[in-house]
């Protein structure tokens, strides 16, 4: 079982029991931290693919030492001006342990959000119109189509999104 999750801005594949170094973290040497935002989880059979996080799923570490990295040097020069400065940078960091990766929600709810919310979009009071065309906008092609399927409006093939919108409302 692997996740995928972003800790401090970066994106990091991580296993349970496995040990990482990350961007400096403001937590003590010995504490556990949970890192809530997960973009995908595989547990061998199946995925849960965020988006863009995997709701209710979480990350559970704790921080092993705090220490410097290897030193970059940063070398500058500018040809036949006699201009040379040599400068040593070492990034702070944090080791982390993995201890465990909880699962949430599965992704096909947020799907069928999607779909009811386009059904309602269809449904609404002729009253509406600029809510509607509002609406209407947020929406793909291919879910306009399908509307206007619904609808009995011909010649869908070769309509652009703006002329779906207007055969809509």
């Amino acid at each position: 079982m692997y996740a995928i999750v972003e800790i401090s801005g970066k994106q990091f594949k991580v296993e349970k029991k496995q040990k990482i170094f990350v961007n400096k973290l403001d937590v003590a040497e010995g504490k556990k931290v949970s890192f809530d935002n997960v973009l995908m989880i595989n547990d061998g059979s199946k995925s849960s693919i965020g988006t863009p996080k995997v709701s209710g799923a979480q990350v559970d570490a704790k921080v092993l030492k705090h220490l410097k990295s290897d030193k970059v040097i940063v070398f500058k020069k500018k040809r036949r001006k006699g201009y040379k400065v040599k400068n040593g940078h070492r990034q702070a960091i944090t080791e982390i342990e993995i201890s465990d990766i909880l699962t949430g929600g599965t992704q096909k709810k947020t799907s069928t959000k999607k779909e009811t919310a386009s059904k309602t979009v269809s449904k609404k009071n002729s009253t509406d119109k600029k809510k509607e065309v509002k609406d209407l906008a947020s929406l793909s092609v291919g879910k306009l189509k399908e509307l206007a399927k619904e609808k009995g409006i011909s010649g869908i093939s070769s309509m652009k999104k703006a002329d779906l919108i207007k055969a809509l409302s």
